[in-house]
């Protein structure tokens, strides 16, 4: 195994996933592993990881495995090096935009649920003080 290449132990560490979600992703074609070792085993590069911290940090904003499909062919197509149309690259870029904006607005309801969350636990910490303990 070179050196550039991981196994999925490695993967899973570096990106906090389990076993069985890094597999989930490549079963459902998120992200297939770049090699195989001579044994079978799942072997990784720094581009396969950059691609799961995608996943992973799309996943708790609510995206579905569709739409991180979406935004992952759209940076792939982006970053191919190939020289694309004016109007496809356009269109690229938009639906880029179009989902920053989206992790934008769900960030946003985060932040609302959190703080409403926060509310609540000060709530209860304040009938705790002023109850009296048995």
């Amino acid at each position: 195994m070179s050196s550039e290449h991981m196994q999925i132990g490695e993967v899973a560490a570096r990106t906090e996933l389990s076993l069985r979600t890094i597999r989930h992703y490549e079963d459902t074609g998120l992200v297939l592993p770049s090699a195989r070792s001579q044994g079978g085993f799942r072997l990784y590069t720094e581009s396969d990881v950059a691609r799961l911290m995608v996943i992973r940090r799309m996943k708790p904003l609510g995206f579905t495995l569709d739409e991180m499909r979406a935004l992952l062919d759209a940076t792939d197509r982006l970053d191919s090096g190939l020289e694309l149309p004016p109007e496809e690259r356009a269109e690229l870029l938009e639906r880029i935009r179009g989902f920053e904006q989206a992790a934008q607005r769900r960030v946003e309801d985060l932040r609302t649920q959190l703080s409403r969350a926060e509310e609540f636990a000060a709530t209860l910490a304040g009938h705790l003080t002023r109850s009296p303990i048995a």
